[in-house]
């Protein structure tokens, strides 16, 4: 009996051993499946934050020229809308000049 039962402890070890070892190959196939999609994740969301940084650069650059561009514009008009009053002043002034003349200039007789 004793016989017995000292061969089914080392039948139920060895059982137990290689029901281990396929639990440890399960549980390691398991992790590097686990790792390749951790992996992939991040490659895909890498490439992901690239291409939204790529886009938001091209956005950055467009909204740069466009105000780049409104510049110029407001410039341009404020030359103009200045070119007209030096214009306006000019002409007020040369009319001022000629009624203060006229004003203080004796009359002909």
């Amino acid at each position: 009996m004793r016989r017995l039962m000292i061969a089914a402890a080392l039948v139920s070890g060895l059982a137990l051993a290689a029901c281990s070892q396929a639990t440890q190959d399960s549980a390691k196939a398991t992790a590097d499946q686990a790792a390749a999609d951790a992996k992939a994740a991040a490659d895909t969301a890498a490439a992901e934050a690239q291409q939204a940084t790529g886009t938001m650069a091209a956005d950055a650059e467009a909204a740069a020229a466009d105000a780049k561009a409104a510049a110029k514009d407001a410039a341009s008009e404020a030359k103009d809308a200045a070119d007209k009053a030096k214009v306006a002043a000019d002409k007020a002034a040369a009319e001022a000049k000629a009624a203060v003349h006229e004003a203080t200039a004796p009359e002909k007789k």
